[in-house]
């Protein structure tokens, strides 16, 4: 436990994956920072699957590597199986992902942290905001402690205002285990922030032990040597295999035959779940002609006989739970060691927020993670990188870092997030990006390198590494004969396999910038004839800030599209 002063330039709340990323961006940017959770045993925690990537996912966790961010490099640090997901597709749509020893993770990312100048962990429950001028100045914890801060990021999780629910059993908890953050919720909402309930869920764990591994199928580690982090220099962890199985029409009907004690139907949740993630209830009921579901089973750590049967989320009772498990291929036998549950909480509607993920209403305050309504690791953790610098650029009185669609997933989830807000919690997916060829998880660093270069966040010895691969890249690009990384050759040849296809995208870009206009930040399109009532509500939730950006927004038609246009050039005459 450090000493906690009175006043800070940065206070992160919340130490997960985006309190990490956010506290570790603004203290490499030079400003003093403090990182407040709840339990500091969970700070770096993975709460969920014991994952790191995936298609999408894991460019986002690439692109975050670039600027020194933790997630990759801890991923690497605590990887017990590496699989490249989509590997006999093209380069574009390829996802790295590892299964992480749950301990070694939590380790290497408190390492790091603990390791850099500027930040402080402290223990503490906010509860209010502290506001001057308008501004948030700080805040106050549970104990009446002030403190004072230039610049505030909330990275909450599923903890602001989190109730967890296990068949007819609800109760008030941001994990299991973890006490919620119930005034703060209460505040924001006392303070005229828009919020909104979603859910999410987590499958029971099973104990190893008791798995008839003999009767699965195996899915071993991926032979080839790569890596998530462009720091790592080789594999450290033993590697294990996962398990594959799946659910049998006995499951369905013994889910089906407990329906009515499922809080997800008989009401007692309120906020939607992930689409692309549902619970094993819910996918019985939505893909009724279904007569199986995958499961993977993964494991949780080299020492841990934990085991996250990946696919069979659930929120009901334990006592339904151990029989469905047990009537899986495999699994007759196994013992639940920690039942599943579900966790609704609340999140801001991030159209509240401009692409700094500051939030306009409350200058000072900016939010990251699951409180956009996002779900994952790595969105949260994208979204603590661009949290964390945007705070640091606050203090340090200089225009925050943007991050554009057309350059990265990091821009595409800023800009799908702040224009279109969500209905229900956000996944990364290749599909959401228009420059998905361009976006490749293999290129991050010639993507934004420059950038990471600029802003001075990366400690020297990364910095000496990303500029010597700068220019190995470019003499390889110009087509010199020298000696390189197979990884770097492999990195040149998709780019010149791309590249017509790329230049392709690349026009049509241009053709839309050139056609686009700056919408000005004071814009007021309740005077703008001929926008309907509806479409003046869109668009000032949103408040784009170009013409190309509101023609994103669901729902803006392309006659109000044409008003906007028309009004827009009226004003800049």
């Amino acid at each position: 436990m450090f000493h906690v002063k009175q006043a800070y330039d940065v206070i992160v709340v919340g130490g997960g994956h985006a309190g990490c990323e956010a506290a570790r961006a603004a203290a490499a940017s030079g400003c003093d920072t403090l990182l407040l959770a709840l339990d500091l045993a969970g700070v770096g925690a993975m709460s969920c699957n014991p994952a790191v990537g995936g298609v999408g996912k894991g460019h986002l966790v690439r692109e975050v590597d670039v600027f020194g961010g933790l997630i990759a490099a801890a991923g690497d640090a605590a990887a017990i199986h590496y699989r490249m997901l989509n590997a006999s597709k093209g380069k574009a749509v390829q996802g790295p992902r590892v299964q992480a020893d749950r301990r070694l993770f939590r380790a290497a990312v408190r390492t790091r942290l603990d390791a850099l100048e500027g930040l402080t962990l402290a223990a503490g429950e906010v509860v209010d905001l502290s506001l001057a001028g308008g501004a948030v100045a700080g805040l106050v914890l549970a104990d009446d402690t002030r403190l004072a801060a230039r610049a505030v990021i909330l990275a909450t999780g599923t903890f602001l205002g989190g109730r967890l629910f296990r068949g007819e059993e609800s109760w008030a908890g941001g994990r299991i285990g973890e006490a919620g953050a119930q005034p703060l919720a209460l505040r924001l909402a006392d303070l005229g922030v828009a919020t909104g309930r979603l859910k999410t869920g987590t499958p029971p764990r099973l104990d190893g032990r008791t798995i008839d591994w003999s009767r699965l199928a195996r899915q071993p580690s991926d032979a080839e040597p790569w890596t998530l982090s462009a720091e790592t220099e080789r594999r450290t962890a033993p590697q294990l295999f996962c398990g594959i199985t799946r659910t049998t029409i006995e499951t369905h009907d013994i889910i089906r035959a407990n329906r009515d004690r499922s809080p997800l139907f008989a009401g007692a949740i309120e906020g939607r779940g992930p689409r692309y993630c549902p619970s094993i209830e819910d996918k019985v009921v939505r893909f009724g002609d279904r007569d199986g579901h995958q499961i993977f089973l993964e494991p949780e750590g080299l020492d841990d006989p934990l085991i996250y049967p990946n696919g069979i989320s659930t929120s009901l009772p334990e006592d339904v739970q151990r029989a469905f498990v047990r009537s899986i291929p495999g699994l007759e036998h196994a013992e639940i060691a920690v039942p599943g549950y579900a966790v609704e909480y609340t999140h801001i509607d991030p159209r509240q927020l401009d692409r700094s993920l500051a939030l306009r209403s409350l200058p000072g305050l900016f939010c990251a993670g699951q409180i956009n309504g996002t779900t994952g690791y790595e969105e949260a953790a994208a979204q603590g990188l661009v949290a964390g610098l945007a705070a640091a650029a606050r203090c340090q009185e200089r225009a925050a870092p943007d991050f554009a669609r057309a350059d990265s997933y990091i821009g595409v989830l800023v800009d799908d997030l702040t224009v279109q807000g969500v209905s229900e919690p956000y996944r990364m997916l290749t599909a959401r990006a228009e420059h998905r060829l361009h976006l490749r998880a293999d290129n991050a660093e010639a993507r934004l390198g420059a950038m990471a270069l600029a802003l001075d966040v990366l400690p020297e010895a990364r910095a000496t590494a990303l500029k010597a691969r700068t220019d190995l890249r470019a003499a390889l690009a110009a087509g010199q004969a020298i000696d390189a990384p197979a990884a770097l050759r492999e990195e040149i040849d998709a780019d010149r396999l791309y590249a017509p296809y790329v230049e392709r995208q690349r026009l049509e870009a241009d053709r839309l910038r050139a056609s686009s206009v700056t919408i000005p930040a004071d814009f007021a399109y309740g005077a703008v004839a001929g926008l309907s009532g509806e479409m003046v509500e869109r668009l000032s939730q949103a408040q784009p800030d170009s013409l190309a950006q509101a023609a994103r927004i669901p729902g803006v038609t392309p006659a109000a599209l044409t008003a906007l246009l028309a009004a827009c050039r009226r004003r800049a005459a």
